[in-house]
């Protein structure tokens, strides 16, 4: 899967809402200690959803044949 999106989280950034979590559609994340973390990185099908939905711009997705 060489196109596949990394998915990338700033720590300092998140605020710990839960709002990526909630938009997952695959369960990858989940709040830990008052912030995100990728749980269930393996399930990631690099949807974009958590990167759209953050309100502090602390998750994205790096990578891919077009962002490379």
């Amino acid at each position: 899967m060489a196109n596949k999106k990394s998915l990338t989280i700033n720590k300092e950034w998140c605020k710990g809402c839960g709002i990526c979590v909630a938009f997952c559609p695959k369960q990858v994340l989940a709040i830990v200690k008052e912030k995100v973390e990728a749980v269930n990185i393996e399930n990631c099908i690099s949807c974009g959803l958590c990167e759209l939905r953050c309100p502090d711009n602390a998750i994205f997705l790096v990578g891919g044949n077009k962002d490379e």
